[in-house]
């Protein structure tokens, strides 16, 4: 479905004549192209799943902020904002990001479920916010979160 909305997408930044959609867009379908050439030889010939996409475009948005930090260290403020651009078109194809209320909830019901009482258990937790809301937590916030809930602040 997330393919079907790349393409679409593209097709429409193109009538459209929205060269910084265009470009953003074809980012992400040439790396959605190696992920699946990537994968061909584990026998997945159908290419990567929709979570494996949101994955790999987290993976680019993470990038890309880690270069406006570098691009604005460096004076080169046209590059940062080339860089926010293509993050506001990425961005828009991911799904909604849980609130900092609802990170905090679910971070507060999975050590609650999992019984873990400690910072030994960080682990376990992160592992289970990880199963449960791929996709949609930024897992570095969240980590602070399990970090302060099992007092190892």
């Amino acid at each position: 479905m997330l393919r079907a909305r790349l393409t679409e997408a593209l097709k429409s930044a193109m009538k459209a004549r929205d060269e910084r959609s265009v470009s953003a867009v074809r980012l992400i379908l040439a790396r959605l192209k190696e992920r699946d050439i990537e994968v061909r030889p584990k026998g997945n010939t159908a290419g990567i799943s929709d979570a494996e996409m949101v994955a790999m475009m987290q993976g680019m948005i993470k990038q890309r902020r880690e270069s406006i930090e570098l691009y604005e260290r460096g004076g080169r403020p046209e590059l940062a904002a080339k860089e926010a651009g293509e993050i506001a078109v990425i961005e828009s194809f991911m799904p909604r990001q849980l609130s900092e209320g609802e990170m905090a909830a679910a971070v507060e019901g999975v050590i609650g479920e999992l019984g873990a009482s400690g910072i030994k258990d960080m682990g376990k937790v992160m592992a289970g916010l990880r199963e449960r809301f791929a996709g949609t937590m930024d897992f570095s916030r969240a980590g602070a979160l399990v970090k302060a809930k099992l007092g190892g602040s």
